[in-house]
């Protein structure tokens, strides 16, 4: 038997969820990347403001995050949500063939124009419930540019907006459906580049200072540090500028992309630091000069075991998705793309995931568009197949939970075509609202249990260990892109 009053919130979710999937679905044809994200937010204001929300704009030096508040006094619960697209993923809604768009344009790859009107959506029902019974507590509804790269939520945290949130809360569409329980890797990211002096490659080689063979240098020297960092970390680069297109030319610029991972922030610091000596060196040898323009970070993601199973009780009660016959064929259609291996994959994990079933149901789980079961809480702290997120950063700065929600292909990795294709399907739409009745089930049980704050609170601080949240972003580096 559902309790009224979340019987109430989620009937609140259905009486709006036209407006929530209208709005995800302008996301969805407006994709936007990083930073500049002008028409994505919009659809975010729109809704926020017809609410009755107060609106901060530009928060954090990024001009399109926002914080929406309603209420007042204790508890301060958090929700963050996200709207940024990924470049060179553009696809057309709904065919389980590749078929761009644009050409090399972007997409929404790992469906953020669901996750931030899921985001909304909690936030919408949750106000209307407050209102209908006088309800006291303060929701504020943060929302956050480029979480895939360049970390919105990093650059609010360092400007501490979480700072005194009671809980904060989030989600993220997957195609299996589960607490995140794990954690994350710390990431460091810069831009590295090099200056030379051109010269005929043939006739006058002894006048130039090749930047490309620094670069190279620098890529070399990187490998050699591979063995001697902790197994956990990951170093990874893309070549942004390599010098031009004549060989017999001695290069005057070249330009690096870094990315250094680690389990803690300040183990991809030290590495990070290993990395830009190796950069020093690399100039150094070819009497080029070297600069760096760092582009952002963000920090381990660290679960809160009080929320993770309050919000695992929630996504329990609003369940998986049921999908049609039609929708099943149009998920089995985009996943009939996966290799041969992956399809092993999703077989291995959901036999890791449900250790209890047997055989014959794990082939029916695993031959499932979208997986239908909800994976166990599964709390480690092992990074091994795991990326990074600046919902880390949340977490260092106020007790934080999230969920993901199966309502994507199943086997079909985020920043694929793949998901873009399936982004303003029916499947996707479910998945939205039900992810909004999660959120908001889950908010309602913060604002009225006080000792289950207290408990995530106090979990919080022992997570922490002794240590507090410092930004590794230096004060000069700004938001850009």
């Amino acid at each position: 038997m559902v309790d009224t009053d979340k019987q109430r919130i989620m009937d609140i979710v259905d009486e709006k969820k036209d407006e929530f999937i209208a709005a995800s679905d302008h996301i969805w044809e407006t994709p936007e990347t990083r930073f500049t994200v002008p028409k994505s937010v919009e659809q975010h204001y729109q809704l926020l403001e017809k609410e009755g929300f107060r609106i901060q704009k530009g928060v954090g030096g990024m001009d399109y995050a926002y914080i929406a508040t309603y209420g007042s006094g204790k508890p301060e619960i958090g929700i963050t949500g996200e709207y940024d697209a990924l470049g060179n993923s553009s696809q057309e809604a709904g065919n389980p063939k590749r078929k761009p768009v644009v050409e090399g344009g972007p997409g929404q790859a790992c469906g953020h124009n669901l996750l931030g009107m899921g985001a909304v959506g909690a936030a919408v029902a949750i106000k209307t419930f407050m209102e209908e019974k006088g309800m006291s507590g303060t929701i504020k509804l943060f929302g956050c540019p480029a979480e895939e790269s360049g970390y919105g939520k990093a650059f609010l945290a360092r400007a501490g907006v979480f700072d005194g949130l009671d809980a904060v809360f989030t989600w993220h569409p997957q195609d299996v459906g589960g607490m995140v329980a794990c954690a994350t890797l710390a990431v460091m990211q810069a831009n590295f580049s090099f200056k030379g002096i051109a010269a005929h490659a043939s006739s006058a080689p002894e006048q130039g200072r090749d930047a490309l063979d620094a670069a190279t240098l620098m890529t070399v020297g990187v490998q050699f540090l591979r063995e001697h960092v902790i197994e956990e970390a990951r170093i990874h680069y893309a070549y942004l500028d390599s010098g031009g297109e004549s060989a017999n030319v001695v290069h005057p610029t070249a330009k690096l992309y870094f990315f250094v991972r680690a389990p803690k922030l300040s183990q991809a610091k030290d590495i990070y630091e290993r990395v830009v000596n190796i950069a020093k060196g690399a100039a150094l040898m070819t009497g080029t000069e070297m600069s760096i323009d760092f582009d952002s970070a963000c920090a381990d993601y660290l679960p809160n075991h009080p929320l993770t199973e309050m919000m695992d009780k929630n996504l329990r009660l609003v369940g998986p998705l049921h999908l049609s016959d039609e929708e099943e064929k149009f998920e089995r259609a985009l996943t009939s793309n996966n290799a041969p291996s992956i399809k092993q994959n999703v077989i291995a994990r959901n036999k890791a995931a449900f250790p209890e079933k047997s055989d014959e149901e794990i082939k029916r789980i695993s031959e499932a568009g979208v997986c239908p079961e909800i994976s166990p809480i599964v709390y480690t702290t092992s990074t091994k197949g795991i990326g990074s997120t600046d919902v880390g950063d949340v977490s260092w700065c106020a007790p934080t939970a999230q969920f993901a929600y199966a309502c994507e292909p199943q086997g079909c990795s985020p920043h694929t075509w793949e998901w873009v294709a399936n982004g303003k399907s029916s499947v996707a739409h479910k998945g939205l609202i039900n992810s909004c009745k999660i959120l908001a089930l889950t908010i309602y049980d913060a604002l009225t249990d006080p000792e289950l704050l207290k408990q995530a609170h106090d979990a919080w601080v022992k997570d922490l260990n002794g240590e507090h949240y410092e930004s590794v972003i230096p004060p000069e580096t700004q938001p850009h892109g």
